[in-house]
Formats: C-alpha cells, sequence, structure tokens
C-alpha cells in the first residue's frame, strides 16, 4: 500500500526560534550598512568641516574680487578671482570639447554599433582611457601643442584639451546607459509611423533621456575641476586676471590652492603692519572652499536642469 505524503500546511504558526534567528540576521545587516554610510560620512563631513571652518573667513567680497597681481610677501591683500575665471573658462572649454564627441559616440555605441567590433574596440578604448593618470593627459596635451604650435604657445585652452581628455570617458560611458535606459518601445513606435532612424534618436532618444544626460555631463564636469597635475603641466599659473582661453596663461583655483600652500610663510616683523603669519594658508583654505561651492552650485544647477527636462506625466 502506498503511503501518503502530507503536504505541509502554509497558514501554520512559523517556528518562534526561526523568527528569532531572522531577526538577529536583519538587524545584524541593518548595523552593518549603518556602520558602513557612517564610516563613508566621516571623511566627507570631515573634509566640509575643515574647508568651512578654516576657509570660510577668506570668503569676502575683496577676496572673491580681486586678483594677486602686485602682491607680494605676507600681505592679506589679494584674492582668487583670477584663480576663479580660469577655473570656469578652462572647464568651459573641456566641456564644449568632451560632451559633443561623448554623446555622439553613445549615441553610436547605443543605436548604430551594437556588439560589432569596432563598437567593442570603441568600448574596450574607453574603459583603458578611464584609468589614464591626470599627468599623463597633461603631457600628451603638453606634447599635441609642442609640435603644432611650437614651445613657445602657451594657454588655457592646453589645459582644456587635458582635461577633456579625463572628461571624455566618462560622457561616454554615463551617456550611454543613459540611453540604454530609454524604452526600445519608444524606437519602434516612432519607426512604425514612418520616422527616420536620426530623428528618432533626436526627437525620441535624446529628449526622453535628457535628464539623465545632463547628470552625465556633471559627473564629468565634477570628475575634471578639481584636477591639479594636468593644469600644472600644460597651463602654468600667473597672478593677473585673464580672459582669453587662447592666449597666455592663466591660474586656476586648484592651482592657486597648491601654490598658496606651498608657499613659505615668513611670518611678520614685530613692526610689521598689514602683514599676516599665515595668510598664504589661509588663501589656499579660501580657494579651496570657494572650488567646493561652485562644485556644489553646479550640482544644483545640473539637477535642476534635470528636473525640468525630465518626462512628467499628465494627471
Amino acid at each position: 500500500m502506498a503511503q501518503t505524503k502530507t503536504k505541509p500546511n502554509p497558514f501554520a504558526p512559523a517556528d518562534p526560534g526561526l523568527e528569532r534567528s531572522r531577526a538577529r540576521k536583519n538587524w545584524f545587516a541593518g548595523a552593518l550598512v549603518t556602520i558602513a554610510f557612517a564610516l563613508a560620512m566621516i571623511p566627507l563631513v570631515s573634509l566640509l568641516g575643515s574647508a568651512i571652518g578654516y576657509g570660510a573667513k577668506m570668503l569676502t567680497p575683496s577676496f572673491l574680487s580681486y586678483s594677486m597681481n602686485g602682491v607680494f610677501g605676507q600681505s592679506p591683500q589679494g584674492g582668487a578671482y583670477h584663480a576663479i575665471i580660469g577655473t570656469l573658462l578652462v572647464t568651459l572649454g573641456a566641456t564644449l570639447i568632451s560632451v559633443p564627441i561623448g554623446l555622439f559616440t553613445a549615441i553610436y555605441l547605443t543605436e548604430y554599433g551594437f556588439q560589432g567590433r569596432l563598437a567593442r574596440f570603441t568600448r574596450f578604448l574607453v574603459d583603458v582611457m578611464t584609468g589614464i593618470p591626470s599627468i599623463v593627459a597633461g603631457l600628451f596635451a603638453l606634447a599635441f601643442f609642442t609640435i603644432i604650435m611650437g614651445p613657445a604657445y602657451i594657454s588655457g585652452f592646453r589645459g582644456s584639451v587635458a582635461l577633456s581628455i579625463l572628461m571624455i570617458p566618462t560622457v561616454v560611458r554615463s551617456s550611454e546607459e543613459m540611453l540604454r535606459l530609454v524604452p526600445n518601445e519608444l524606437r519602434e513606435a516612432s519607426y512604425a509611423l514612418g520616422v527616420p532612424k536620426w530623428l528618432t534618436i533626436v526627437k525620441v532618444v535624446l529628449r526622453t533621456s535628457a535628464a539623465g544626460l545632463t547628470t552625465s555631463v556633471m559627473l564629468a564636469i565634477a570628475r575634471v575641476i578639481g584636477e591639479t597635475a594636468p593644469l600644472l603641466v600644460t597651463v602654468g599659473a600667473t597672478d593677473r586676471i585673464n580672459f582669453n582661453l587662447f592666449d597666455e596663461r592663466m591660474s586656476t583655483l586648484p592651482v592657486f590652492v597648491y601654490q598658496e600652500y606651498t608657499s613659505v610663510d615668513l611670518g611678520c616683523a614685530a613692526d610689521a603692519v598689514n602683514c599676516s603669519p599665515t595668510i598664504h594658508v589661509d588663501r589656499a583654505w579660501g580657494a579651496a572652499l570657494a572650488l567646493i561651492i561652485i562644485v556644489m552650485v553646479l550640482n544644483l544647477l545640473a539637477r535642476g536642469i534635470a528636473w525640468k527636462l525630465a518626462p512628467k506625466g499628465k494627471n
């Protein structure tokens, strides 16, 4: 006679011991996540606290509106206006170079290349470029302009080219991911209406992913705006304001921080007037805080643009 198997009752009360074990595991996992979050926040809070604590006193209207032209020794005069202008211009130049190249490359990889040989090779090169040290990008830009324009040519545009080498991989990879998030149903619906592929990309794909693409560009800008090594090699530094990206040296905030922090504080004589013994370090912290504020403002601006461009359903 065959034995009949009894099925477990799904409505039977759970084993109390099993429930306690699950509760302990859940509590342990939550504790690990909380500890990891706290450890990740420690350096961020410490960095922001140090920058605000040491640099806030320097963010005066004079510091933000005067350059270092004609300022010598331990004089508390002068500011970082020339470095702020240089940072914005060099980063803008790098963005204008990187965004079209990176975006068109991402469009090719997503809409045309798929898994072809050229697409796979392009992705491999992009991954390799992602790990290039920043100083190598600076040396490449320096060698390129030395060959093309001669060794006497110095401009902020050289720094823009160096930074664009670092920006392009970030733009390509992040933009490719954003374009892949667009549902294929939207493309197929457009094709079914007889819309050509290029117009589908412009009107459907790019519009749908505009918010994500804006975030991708912001990530790339944040990646390079604080770079020092390539700008030291390509742009150099100056104590004057230069609005021409294509001529003469330019100063940037990262280089300005490096210059001031490595300057020797000679101290002040007992009878010295208008002298600050720690002015170089104070200027370095002030410029660092100004750079952090610029990045935060750009992030907020990008979030606002992304929110504005994000698709919104109608009630």
